[in-house]
């Protein structure tokens, strides 16, 4: 398994099972592709999530009707409590050349990671399923530990464009980059006002 980050835009997605893992697949997935959720029933948590709904009894399709249903798609999940419906499902994923996760049963090709998000950045946490509780327990040290990260990313996006105006040494500029990034004052003011901590950083680092 290597991460990689996908542009889903315009891509189908087909969530399997509309219980309440497939209400989080699909929460994950929607807003950045064209899901739609096959099921029998659908969990109250997809209400007000922009996604088609598809109904039908998965476990008595035959392997053909879910090649029909995959046409087009370019990943599919399997999120039905029925382990061995999921792996037919990732079966017939891999004869058609869809990408496919699996919720409960023979691991697929994709693994579906716990994220931080920012609004500037993203991390992909992921113990290939052993852990959920580990994973979620890195997710949440993140997010409460680096807070102010995104405030962080545009100070450092503001100063190296200054830097790159008035320092021609690439070295320099990352040690200067860097010296921001560990400067603890800096960050403690990004968390209450930024043009003191953008004015710190001009003047111990790029007046210097």
């Amino acid at each position: 398994m290597i991460p990689l980050m996908l542009d889903l835009t315009g891509r189908r997605v087909l969530i399997f099972g509309g219980g309440d893992v497939g209400a989080r697949k699909a929460a994950y997935f929607v807003h950045e592709a064209e899901v739609t959720v096959i099921s029998r029933s659908f969990s109250p948590d997809l209400e007000g999530l922009a996604i088609h709904r598809q109904e039908a009894d998965l476990s008595a399709l035959p392997d053909e009707a879910l090649r029909d249903l995959l046409e087009g798609a370019f990943l599919a999940v399997a999120a039905t409590p029925d382990p061995e419906l999921n792996d037919r499902i990732g079966r017939v994923c891999a004869g058609t050349g869809v990408l496919f996760n699996n919720a409960a049963g023979e691991p697929g090709d994709v693994i579906v990671p716990s994220v931080v998000r920012g609004s500037r950045y993203l991390v992909a946490i992921s113990t290939h399923g052993k852990s959920p509780a580990v994973s979620r327990y890195l997710r949440m040290r993140l997010e409460a530990d680096y807070a102010d990260l995104d405030r962080m990313i545009d100070l450092q996006e503001e100063m190296r464009s200054m830097l790159q105006e008035t320092e021609p040494a690439q070295a320099e500029r990352s040690r200067i980059l860097w010296s921001i990034l560990a400067d603890e004052e800096i960050r403690a003011a990004l968390a209450s006002d930024y043009d003191r901590a953008r004015g710190l950083a001009i003047e111990r680092y790029l007046h210097a």
